[in-house]
């Protein structure tokens, strides 16, 4: 949009553009390339966050530069190389928020029209939130409403990316303002999306699944027991989610994946759950991840690889993975709902 010098100016005040509101959705992020240097930059600034990791510094950072980033990014590659997405040259976790972005900017705009500009920023790796709250700026933004995709809230996702976001605006000459997304564990569309993704997995499966493990990234109990609300949300959305499809305690459970380090995380771990199923009769199961809003590693190597091959070297049979909601359309819709919620009282 083309920027001009305001009314009753002198001739030489800057141009200014058109005031509007942007939408900044964040996801976590992704590396360049699944190479050595590319999965070393991105694991080094991931696993460097305090909200993460939060131990000293002058005891994590020996370990994590001198020993961890020396072989981790080796085999993080390869794992991303399992999935990456070659024909666009990114992970399935960048195609998949450029595909959410595009939609919701399409929602938005309808209502809106050029009174609103959309895009999105990485947590971690690019575009990161800082390049992307200075485009909006430049860009006439006085207003910007920050989306964390994060359905549940916990202070290693929602929190970390609000500070980065945070962090940015405070770079700018003409700051503006600014407000959050709350988290949408619970809202009925969003549990209503989730639903209809299981419905139609059931209705294509060849066997009707014994049991739905939803399984969420976790985090180490301790962080609950400092106050971190991330594993009741998780709770209230397999709650929600069973009393929407009209099951019973017996067809749905919580579980948590992605466990690293020495501590003890929030349990039942689903690659020991997923096994003790089969060993338990059910052979056959299905595996939803809900926690992200987008399919990622965690989500299509982790559960659709390690946690198959744990389901079926105990003897489980059928392995069913749901995938995320992604751009599917009634997710859309759940988020651009709580978008223009967010939006009252400045376009509305």
């Amino acid at each position: 949009m083309q920027a001009a010098r305001p009314p009753h100016a002198n001739a030489d005040h800057p141009a200014v553009p058109k005031e509007r509101v942007g939408v900044l959705l964040a996801n976590l992020g992704t590396p360049d390339n699944y190479d050595y240097w590319s999965m070393r930059r991105y694991l080094g600034e991931f696993l460097s966050d305090r909200r993460v990791i939060d131990y000293s510094p002058w005891l994590w950072q020996p370990l994590l530069q001198l020993v961890i980033l020396s072989k981790r990014p080796f085999s993080s590659g390869a794992a991303y190389k399992s999935i990456w997405n070659e024909e666009a040259g990114e992970s399935p976790l960048m195609t998949i928020t450029k595909a959410q972005t595009a939609k919701m900017e399409a929602v938005l705009k309808a209502r809106y029209g050029d009174d609103v500009m959309v895009d999105y920023c990485m947590r971690y790796g690019n575009p990161s939130t800082q390049s992307k709250v200075a485009a909006m700026t430049k860009a006439g933004c006085t207003r910007i409403l920050f989306f964390p995709l994060y359905p549940q809230y916990a202070g290693a996702t929602s929190a970390t990316a609000c500070d980065a976001f945070f962090a940015a605006l405070g770079k700018e000459k003409w700051q503006p303002i600014a407000r959050v997304v709350e988290p949408y564990f619970d809202r009925p569309d969003y549990i209503e999306a989730l639903a209809q993704s299981i419905e139609r997995a059931y209705a294509a499966a060849s066997k009707r699944p014994d049991i739905l493990i939803c399984s969420y990234h976790g985090l180490p109990i301790r962080y609950l027991m400092e106050g971190d609300p991330y594993h009741c949300q998780c709770q209230k959305t397999t709650r929600l989610l069973k009393e929407r499809l009209g099951w019973d305690d017996t067809r749905i459970m919580t579980t948590f994946q992605s466990k690293f380090g020495p501590e003890e995380w929030l349990q039942p771990y689903t690659v020991e759950e997923v096994a003790r199923q089969a060993e338990a009769g059910n052979k056959t199961i299905a595996v939803c991840a809900p926690a992200f809003s987008a399919d990622c590693i965690e989500t299509l190597e982790e559960i659709n690889e390690e946690i198959r091959e744990s389901f079926e070297a105990a003897g489980g049979e059928d392995f069913t993975y749901i995938p995320c909601l992604n751009d599917d359309d009634a997710h859309i819709d759940a988020l651009s709902n709580a978008v223009q919620e967010n939006l009252k009282g400045w376009l509305d």
